[in-house]
Formats: structure tokens, C-alpha cells, sequence
């Protein structure tokens, strides 16, 4: 997994998306990315770098189409590592070497991130909605354009009918109409214009300026999406590796146990040993044989979950190329903590977020302060061939050309209208700026919470390693103990879950460090690898 990882790029947004070429992974797969259509403008925020970084996640992927490419297993190459056949178990070494030999798609850390950033439908979903987001923005940006209607009408009148000067009287007449418009029946104008716009003028404005800024928004909420489902994916090939791991630990204890049960029967036959002792043993070894079923259990489970983030089918055993588990060490954490919340305050893209539906909500405020003083526009422009006359002699028809323009100001519910629309405008203003307020606090709140676990499971490491050379000591001591004649097994029983404790607990401590590197990483935004992915070697 380390040399996977040291190829990583954590320069693009999450660090994790990018395209990772050359890694030491027996799984080949052919991704295209998935990248917002036409988008016409870029999000505006402060901080440069994270800016950048989104430029990149956006435009600048190896795309070899616009369409999502969603693979599915049968397309995977897979070249199955078969290892040879292990040793005898070393009970010194904390955690063993898995015993069967894998059958599936074996599959590292970085592939597992670049499936993800490819092929998640949160991900996916996510850039999809920029793509909506820069359609209304498109659509502000040409409402001030006309439309353009053709059509025609054909109109019959019978009986009485009242003319201009208020004159009733009968007649009998028709007429016809077509070219750009529709209706247009008498003197007045048609009732479908042929090119026609109808817009508030306030909204021609102001509109651009708040669909822009919802678009942005919508980019930065994209890589917040990217950023969760990378340490989503994380952790979760982490727990499989875990769930493997604990198989082979589990598989290894019920292999000792089962040797501690002929030994205690070959006792108990000889008169060397009592019957109980026997029994005792039996049953711890019938526990360690449930405890690797549940050890299985854990595997597909972790499995699947692994596979529904990298959107393939479940029912594929993913398995990890690594053998063994060793601490991770993605963040440089010597420095002062103020440091590494200025940090995640500055990179976070939650923050660039929340500043854009900030200033879309001062946009929204703007555009209800201007309504009352900028009048709404109705322009109508028709033309076509008009013909028509008394009863059914209809004339030749002739041109006809109509054009309207009208401008009308309106002062909403007598004033009271506009006063609510304002502050409810300045109501979200406010509601955005607390937002982007707990959303400061939140990231300050994560950066402190995920160093205080780095730090904290850095410091078990030790103490779970000290605890499992105890144990494997106490357990080969109690081993000879025996073959010499001097012990009893209870004795050695209570070394191996001794042992088998030590190693799970050694385990988790291992798997719970890595997970707070990358909780760590996420809180930073992705923006602080230190030394790229260095594991810590542990001393046996």
C-alpha cells in the first residue's frame, strides 16, 4: 500500500482524485472522469491555492469523453497474486500473514480512490448539478433575449356585435392570419406576439449576478462531495484490510487452539492429564473456531461495503494486496495546532461554499431593493398575412405588421409587499452568515479533534505493541513449560487468549492510527501530506 500511495498526487482538490499512473497495484482499469458540461464561469474565492486545485478537478482531468464511463466488473483486468505457501506461524510478530490464498479482484489503496473519484454516484451526482447550476446561470444571462412565436388563427363571427363607437349591431364576418405570431383577431394587436420578451428589468440585472454565484457555490459543494467519499473510501479499504487482517489472526489462534486440544487429549489418555483440562480446552478451541466464521463474516461485509463506494458489483471479493498492517504517517504533526486549524480554515472548500451562497444571498437582497425602481418590459413584435371580409368572402390576403413596447413600474401590496420581500432577503443574508460562521467553527472544531486522536492513538501504538510481545513471550514460555512436563495446559490457555487478545487489540490500535491520519487530512482539506505516506516500522 505505501508504495501505491507515494504515487499519489494530493495536489488536485482532495489530494486523492488524481489520476495515479504507475501504481504498484495488480488491478488495471480503464477510468474516465465525469466533467460538467459547459460551464461558463469559475467560482471566486479568496484562497488561490483551493481555487486552483478545483480548476484542475474540473477541467484539467485526463478525460477521454464527456459521458461517465461506469465500470463494471467483467471490465476489470485482474491479475490474482497467489503467495506462497506461508511458514509455521511467528507468534512474535504482532500480526501474521494471511494463511489462503486470495480468490477475487485484489485491489490497494489507490486504486480504490481512483475508482472512487471516477465512478461514485455521489461524486457523479454531485458535478452533475454544476452542470444544472450553469444551465440556470445560461438561462439568467439570455433573459433579456426575445422569444420567437409563428402560427395562425382562423376567426368566424355571427350575429350581434359592438363597434368602437358603442354602435350593436349584426354582421357576419371572418378572417384568417399566419406568419410570427398567432390571434390576431380585429384592430388589436396579436395576442401571441411574434418575437416576444417579457422580463423584469431588475431581474435582467441582478439574476446573472445570483445564479453565478449558486453555480460556484454548487463546484465548491462538489469537492466537499469528492473530499467525503475519498476518506469514505478510504476507511472503508482500511477496514477491509482490517477484516482480513483479523482473519488471519483468528484462523492463526484456532490453529493453537486446536493443537492445545490434542495435547491436553493426549494428556488426559495417558493419565497424564485430567478429562477437564480437556473439555477446557475443547471449548476455547470451539469459541476460536466461531470467532474466524465471524472473522469471514467481517470480510464480505467489508467488502462489499468497499464495493458499493466504488460503484462494482457486490458480490465481487475484493481483496487487499497488502499482507500485513503497518502505521501510516500522512501529516507532519510537530507543528502548533494553530497552525493546522489556520490551515484547514484556509484550504477547507466548505468555506469558499459558504462564502458564495453568502454573497448569492446579498445578490438576492440587492434585487429586492432595486424591484420597486426598475419598471418590468413587455415588448411584442408580429407580422404576416392577414385576409378576411363579410360572411364568407374572404379577400386576398394581405401584410400585416404589429409592435408593442411597454414599460410599467409596480409597487408591491401598497409598499408593504416590497418591505417583506426585503426582509426576507436580509433574513437569508443573515442565515448565510451564520452558516458560514458553525461552518468555521465545525472545520476548527474537526482539525482539533482529528490531531488529538492522531496524537493520542500514536502514543497506544506502543503500549499495544509492548502488550503483544508479552503475550507471545508468556505464551512460548507456557508452550515449553509444557513439552518439558512441567505446566499445566490451563495454563497455556490462558496465554493464548492472552495472545489473541493482544494481537486484535494491537490491530485495531494500528487501523484506528490510519483512520485518524485521513480524518486528519480531510479536516485539513487535503492540503498537508508531510512526508509522502512513510509507514512507521515497528520493532517485533
Amino acid at each position: 500500500m505505501i508504495a501505491s500511495l507515494r504515487q499519489l498526487g494530493f495536489g488536485a482538490v482532495c489530494g486523492l482524485p488524481a489520476i495515479i499512473a504507475g501504481c504498484a497495484t495488480s488491478l488495471t482499469v480503464n477510468v474516465r472522469d465525469i466533467r460538467p458540461h459547459s460551464i461558463a464561469a469559475k467560482p471566486k474565492c479568496n484562497n488561490a491555492k483551493l481555487a486552483q486545485r478545483h480548476r484542475e478537478v474540473i477541467d484539467t482531468k485526463a478525460i477521454a469523453s464527456d459521458t461517465p464511463n461506469v465500470i463494471e466488473p467483467a471490465s476489470f483486468v485482474v491479475e490474482v497474486t497467489v503467495p506462497p505457501k506461508p511458514a509455521e506461524p511467528d507468534h512474535s510478530s504482532p500480526i501474521t500473514p494471511q494463511s489462503a490464498a486470495p480468490t477475487g479482484y485484489s485491489i490497494d489503496l489507490a486504486s480504490a480512490l481512483q475508482l472512487a473519484a471516477g465512478q461514485n454516484p455521489n461524486v457523479a451526482f454531485a458535478r452533475e448539478r454544476i452542470n444544472e447550476a450553469y444551465a440556470q446561470h445560461a438561462r439568467a444571462e439570455a433573459l433579456w433575449l426575445p422569444s420567437i412565436r409563428a402560427g395562425g388563427n382562423w376567426n368566424k363571427h355571427e350575429g350581434r356585435i359592438q363597434d368602437v363607437a358603442g354602435t350593436v349591431f349584426n354582421t357576419s364576418r371572418g378572417s384568417f392570419f399566419g406568419g410570427l405570431g398567432a390571434n390576431a383577431v380585429g384592430a388589436g394587436s396579436p395576442t401571441v406576439p411574434g418575437v416576444f420578451a417579457s422580463f423584469h428589468l431588475t431581474d435582467a440585472i441582478h439574476q446573472p449576478t445570483i445564479t453565478g454565484h449558486a453555480a460556484a457555490s454548487r463546484q465548491y459543494s462538489a469537492s466537499v462531495t469528492e473530499q467525503d467519499v475519498m476518506l469514505q473510501t478510504a476507511t472503508a479499504y482500511l477496514e477491509l484490510l482490517r477484516a482480513n487482517q483479523e482473519l488471519a489472526i483468528a484462523r492463526d489462534i484456532e490453529q493453537l487452539a486446536q493443537k492445545l486440544t490434542d495435547l491436553t487429549k493426549a494428556y488426559s489418555d495417558t493419565g497424564q492429564g485430567l478429562a477437564a483440562d480437556h473439555d477446557r480446552a475443547r471449548a476455547e478451541w470451539a469459541v476460536r473456531r466461531n470467532e474466524s466464521l465471524r472473522a469471514e463474516e467481517g470480510v464480505q461485509v467489508a467488502s462489499a461495503r468497499l464495493a458499493q463506494l466504488l460503484h462494482i458489483d457486490p458480490s465481487v471479493e475484493l481483496l487487499p494486496t497488502e499482507t500485513t498492517v503497518a502505521p501510516l504517517s500522512l501529516t507532519d504533526t510537530n507543528g502548533s495546532l494553530q497552525e493546522l486549524v489556520a490551515t484547514g480554515l484556509s484550504h477547507r472548500p466548505e468555506i469558499c461554499e459558504q462564502r458564495q451562497l453568502v454573497a448569492e444571498a446579498c445578490a438576492r437582497l440587492k434585487r429586492e431593493k432595486h424591484a420597486p425602481l426598475l419598471p418590468s418590459v413587455l415588448l411584442g413584435v408580429s407580422y404576416g398575412g392577414l385576409g378576411g371580409g363579410l360572411g364568407d368572402n374572404f379577400r386576398r390576403p394581405g401584410d400585416r405588421l404589429d409592435a408593442d413596447a411597454i414599460a410599467f413600474w409596480e409597487v408591491r401590496n401598497l409598499g408593504l409587499g416590497e418591505k417583506a420581500a426585503r426582509d426576507e432577503a436580509s433574513s437569508r443574508v443573515n442565515q448565510a452568515r451564520w452558516r458560514e460562521i458553525a461552518t468555521l467553527d465545525r472545520i476548527a472544531r474537526e482539525v482539533v479533534e482529528a490531531h488529538a486522536q492522531v496524537a493520542a492513538r500514536q502514543r497506544q501504538l506502543a503500549v499495544a505493541e509492548e502488550g503483544v510481545q508479552a503475550a507471545a513471550s508468556s505464551f512460548e514460555r507456557n508452550s515449553e513449560r509444557i513439552r518439558n512436563a512441567q505446566g499445566l495446559p490451563l495454563e497455556t490457555l490462558q496465554s493464548l487468549q492472552a495472545l489473541a487478545q493482544a494481537r486484535r487489540e494491537y490491530l485495531r490500535t494500528i487501523n484506528d492510527y490510519n483512520v485518524a491520519q485521513f480524518q486528519l487530512q480531510r479536516a485539513l482539506g487535503w492540503s498537508q501530506v508531510g512526508p509522502l505516506f512513510q509507514a512507521e516500522t515497528t520493532k517485533n
